[in-house]
């Protein structure tokens, strides 16, 4: 399998970390393509119609986009503990954090949007606070709810990869959330982690 990737994609990143735990990365071959909005990438637009990485492309069948479904798919390719739990409270606890964790990384983009990449001229700071109130708010929400002492599963690797484009990008912080700021020092230990650092810039 390849996996269609940008090395400062928190999506991107979360796949890959996702294939480290569950033992697949040696089945994958990563391949770093720049994509954004505003710069078309041919070969990311012949798998994905969103133009968007990453992208799990599978000999002798379709590519499959969006990490939320390559995680999925991951998950059915080993033999191990799922990371994505089948049932019960488990399931939907681990979903509900993957959520907020995709939620995270989209509101950062869309400060950095309004903070770095927009011209000057048409940013609207009303609109980029209001999504560093959701930052806030889930920080709130991650640390009193967030299962600290938990197996590993698909909201924790949605979370870390989120929190940690978070730190790159320099946004808002989380660090005066104890608890979270804890676990997250802890995860980020993790060979998984170790092993799919952030690097780059955008290319607009």
């Amino acid at each position: 399998m390849k996996l269609l990737y940008q090395t400062h994609s928190p999506y991107a990143r979360k796949a890959l970390v996702f294939a480290h735990e569950a033992g697949l990365a040696e089945r994958i071959e990563v391949i770093h393509h720049e994509t954004s909005p505003l710069r078309r990438n041919e070969t990311v637009f012949a798998a994905n119609p969103l133009g968007k990485v990453p992208v799990l492309v599978r000999e002798s069948l379709p590519a499959l986009f969006d990490s939320d479904v390559i995680c999925a798919y991951l998950d059915t390719l080993h033999t191990g503990r799922k990371l994505i739990p089948t049932e019960g409270e488990a399931r939907w606890r681990a979903l509900q954090v993957q959520a907020v964790a995709q939620g995270l990384a989209d509101a950062g983009i869309a400060i950095r949007w309004e903070t770095q990449r927009r011209p000057k001229e048409l940013r609207y700071p009303a609109l980029r606070d209001g999504y560093v109130e959701k930052l806030l708010a889930s920080y709130d929400w991650l640390e009193r709810e967030l299962d600290t002492d938990g197996a590993v599963d698909i909201g924790h690797i949605a979370l870390a990869t989120a929190l940690s484009w978070l730190e790159f990008r320099e946004l808002p912080t989380f660090r005066r959330r104890p608890r979270l700021a804890s676990w997250f020092e802890r995860f980020s230990e993790r060979e998984s982690m170790v092993a799919t650092p952030l690097w780059g810039q955008t290319h607009d």
